[in-house]
């Protein structure tokens, strides 16, 4: 039988199908890096922009040693140092990090060591911590959480009194979020802050007791979409004018056998002074109370005003059962009278508190 001979003995097979996947990985690598270094050279035009247009406004953002790495799938923003300036107050603060994931640009990590430095008006303060974490998730119409943890937390504030303010905490944690349904129309913000075991030594021998505090406050912030970067007074004054308050769902303040909660509204009077009321619940400040109006009604009066108190937080009675005891053997919390601030006077139900006066923020 005849063999068919090959039209084309001498044609080699080709290549170019193995070849075919390592060219089109070295494209994607090419087309890759040429977008990380556009997104990176857009990032800092960006940058650059915002800090111009700051500064035009009387804001002055300084980052010193500013570098720009990450690749090939983060942007990291590094400041050795960053410091902050404006006509009212100006702050530092010790190295930086910003990362962003460039296939999520609307949400960064915000790492920051101390000191902190800050200066407004006659006050001054240094913090120092152990680690700070913040966290941002933005949105094209505003942002969807923001998130601050401080661990180990130590400082000191002067001129606001005549001896420095210490104060010391173990944790902090603070959220917030949109309101939900209320953000797009009152600028309402939902706001969390944690505090636990706070040291405030120039309080504790007003307060008699030197045991560390735990502190909560869940609030909503509304008309917070009108407060930027600008003076403390000019901001202040501008969220007070479209109707700016502060709705607390909940204050809850605990220190050794002292426990008091509360909930109300605060905003802002025509003086620029706090106003509002707050409903609370205490147990175990019957001898605060009387040791404070005993400087208005006298010793004898101010204990007997205290023992009244105590009645009332189940201090000279055997505690009944009530669901908002937390622990066995622990007293209940029960209905004090309001606290109201009102004229520039802090009043606890119809009785001013002696020697307190509220003074206008800005």
């Amino acid at each position: 039988m005849a063999q068919i001979s090959d039209p084309s003995p001498g044609r080699r097979p080709s290549r170019t199908g193995l070849f075919l996947p390592f060219i089109l990985l070295a494209i994607v690598v090419v087309a890759w890096s040429a977008g990380w270094f556009w997104v990176r050279g857009k990032a800092a035009s960006e940058m650059d922009g915002w800090v111009a247009s700051e500064a035009a406004a009387g804001r002055t953002w300084t980052c010193a040693d500013r570098t720009i790495t990450g690749f090939p799938f983060r942007i990291e923003l590094r400041c050795a140092a960053l410091a902050f300036a404006r006509a009212d107050s100006r702050f530092t603060l010790g190295p930086i990090t910003v990362v962003v994931q460039v296939y999520q640009p609307r949400q960064g990590i915000l790492e920051a060591k101390g000191p902190f430095h800050v200066e407004q008006g006659d006050l001054t303060g240094d913090v120092d911590w152990a680690a700070l974490e913040g966290s941002f998730h933005g949105a094209s119409d505003g942002f969807v959480r923001a998130s601050l943890v401080v661990e180990a937390i130590k400082g000191t504030v002067l001129g606001a009194a005549p001896d420095p303010l210490d104060f010391a905490a173990k944790h902090l944690e603070f959220h917030a979020r949109p309101t939900p349904g209320r953000f797009a129309t009152d600028g309402a913000v939902d706001t969390s802050l944690r505090l636990t075991q706070v040291a405030v030594p120039m309080a504790d021998a007003f307060l008699g007791n030197a045991d560390p505090a735990d502190l909560a406050l869940d609030a909503t912030v509304n008309q917070a979409a009108t407060l930027r970067t600008g003076t403390v007074a000019r901001e202040l004054d501008e969220w007070r004018q479209a109707g700016g308050s502060l709705d607390v769902a909940l204050l809850s303040l605990a220190k050794g056998n002292r426990r008091l909660q509360a909930h109300g509204q605060i905003d802002l009077d025509a003086a620029h002074r706090p106003q509002g009321q707050l409903d609370i619940r205490a147990a175990g400040l019957e001898a605060l109370v009387g040791q404070v109006m005993g400087q208005r009604f006298g010793a004898e009066r101010g204990a007997l005003i205290g023992n009244l108190v105590g009645q009332l937080l189940g201090g000279g009675r055997r505690a009944q059962a009530a669901p908002d005891a937390t622990a066995p053997g622990e007293v209940p919390l029960k209905a004090l009278p309001p606290l109201r601030l009102a004229d520039g006077r802090l009043m606890l139900g119809p009785l001013p508190i002696p020697n307190v006066r509220v003074p206008p923020l800005y």
